[in-house]
Parts: C-alpha cells; structure tokens; sequence
C-alpha cells in the first residue's frame, strides 16, 4: 500500500498496520499419546487428528 509517509497521521499508519503482528512461536499443544505437535503438522508417531497415516518411525 503506497502512501506518502509524512501526509499520513500516526493513527492511521497505526490502524492500518495493526494486524501485522500476532503469535511469535509455533502453536503446539499435546495429542492424545502425549506427544507435542503443533498444529496442522504430522507428530513424531505417524499420527494426525487420531489417525495413523505415516509409519513410525
């Protein structure tokens, strides 16, 4: 979003840059079998969601 820097107020740059932060890490929480996973990722069992789709390693 081109805009000059000094024609626009600080409130503004502020409000339109607000949503540019967020989480710093990795969401990771514990499956079922104890093991930490973080999210939408395969754990180190071969599971995800429950389910056996890889072969353990």
């Amino acid at each position: 979003m081109a805009v000059p820097a000094r024609k626009v107020s600080k409130n503004a740059k502020r409000s339109r840059r607000g949503g540019q932060g967020g989480l710093k890490t990795p969401a990771i929480h514990q499956n079922e079998n104890g093991i930490y996973v973080r999210n939408h990722h395969v754990a180190s069992d071969g599971t995800y969601k429950g389910k056996q789709v890889v072969a353990p390693k």
